[in-house]
């Protein structure tokens, strides 16, 4: 299924990619950058407890309002208007930090309302394609049932980490990108968090995924041995537009054999003989 928002940086064009390199056995699936949460809403939901988190506490509060009554937050949403001066106002209460004041349903719309109308869903620039907050709604709907069971979580990934990890956890991590890191508003993520992530998750007892952009530095960051680097490309989104068909360069990186789902799913396909090894000799 697909998600309800659009984000900075979210997976939709590549978490079918993903997914397929997830391992074969978990109990435990911890989303540790949600954002849109593509993967999340994409995966099968399983046996396994399922964790989401997020940073941003404007984003997880929007999240939770989802799960836990996404008629009261339609409500809200209805009666929004789209226009520039709407975007004008709320993004300056956004930068001021005024959007804690409201109550959690009334941030959440507001906070939904103010990604959607911005251009790229960076809130910053106001996007003049008009924004229909009804046909959001049955992805809403959708949403808040796929979210039933999932734990929402607000904490700094390495508190996640050393939280949820055991032999059975499962992390899938899609960081700020190297050098991107000032598209993320409302968190504080630097340079140095990405050698901390590295560092919290090479000490890890799970398992873990990866995705990042491609780059010199990422590459010797997590050249170990044991480490898996795979590259991959997804469309470039906002480069459509101007370059159709234009592709970006990622690397998904993983302490684990990201071939092993492909290949027991090859093996359980396998056609079967149509007689027996004796019956075959038989017939010769």
């Amino acid at each position: 299924m697909d998600s309800f928002m659009a984000w900075v940086g979210g997976k939709k064009s590549l978490r079918e990619q993903i997914v397929a390199r997830f391992p074969l056995n978990y109990e435990k699936y911890i989303e540790v950058f949600g954002g849109a949460g593509w993967v999340l809403f994409y995966k099968n939901p399983g046996s396994e407890q399922e964790i989401f988190n997020d940073y941003n506490s404007y984003l997880v509060n929007l999240y939770r309002c989802v799960r836990d009554n996404p008629n009261k937050l339609k409500y809200k949403l209805q009666y929004m208007l789209h226009s520039r001066e709407e975007h004008r106002l709320l993004s300056k209460l956004h930068i001021c930090g005024l959007f804690a004041r409201f109550h959690d349903y009334d941030r959440a719309a507001k906070f939904y309302w103010l990604v959607m109308a911005s251009y790229g869903h960076m809130l910053k620039g106001f996007s003049p394609r008009a924004v229909s907050m009804w046909s959001r709604f049955p992805l809403i709907d959708a949403a808040a049932e796929r979210l039933q069971g999932v734990t929402i979580e607000n904490l700094d990934f390495q508190r996640l980490i050393e939280i949820y990890d055991r032999p059975v956890s499962f992390f899938y991590c899609d960081p700020p990108y190297y050098k991107t890191e000032s598209l993320y508003k409302d968190v504080k993520f630097g340079r140095k968090d990405h050698q901390r992530l590295h560092d919290t998750l090479m000490k890890c007892q799970g398992k873990f995924l990866i995705s990042y952009n491609d780059c010199p530095e990422i590459r010797e960051l997590w050249n170990h041995p044991g480490i898996q680097i795979e590259s991959v490309q997804r469309t470039n989104n906002l480069a459509q537009r101007y370059e159709a068909g234009s592709q970006y360069d990622e690397l998904l990186i993983s302490n684990y054999d990201t071939a092993e789902r492909a290949r027991a799913e090859n093996a359980g396909f396998r056609q079967l003989p149509l007689w027996s090894s004796e019956e075959q000799e038989n017939l010769l």
